[in-house]
C-alpha cells in the first residue's frame, strides 16, 4: 500500500520555482495598527464630529476602513 500512495503522488519538477504565497497586497493590513498604535497622536477632543470628540471617532473610522481594507486585500488574495 506504501508503494502506491508514493507513485500517487506528483513530483515537482527540478525547474519549477516554489509559489510564493506572500504578496504586497498584506501590507495595506499594518495601516489600521499604525493609526492606532500611537494614541498619543490622537487623544485630544478636538476637532469633534456631530458631537463626538476626536477620540472616538478616529478610532470608529478605523474600524470601517480596516473592514474596507480586508476586503480589498481578501479579493486580491483570492485571484
Amino acid at each position: 500500500m506504501h508503494y502506491a500512495l508514493q507513485h500517487m503522488v506528483p513530483k515537482p519538477d527540478a525547474n519549477t520555482k516554489p509559489k510564493q504565497r506572500r504578496s504586497r497586497w498584506v501590507l495595506l493590513l499594518l495601516l489600521p495598527y499604525l493609526g492606532l498604535c500611537f494614541p498619543i497622536v490622537y487623544a485630544r477632543s478636538t476637532p469633534a464630529l456631530w458631537g463626538f470628540p476626536f477620540f472616538y471617532w478616529y478610532q470608529f473610522a478605523w474600524v470601517i476602513l480596516a473592514s474596507v481594507l480586508l476586503a480589498i486585500v481578501y479579493r486580491k488574495l483570492k485571484t
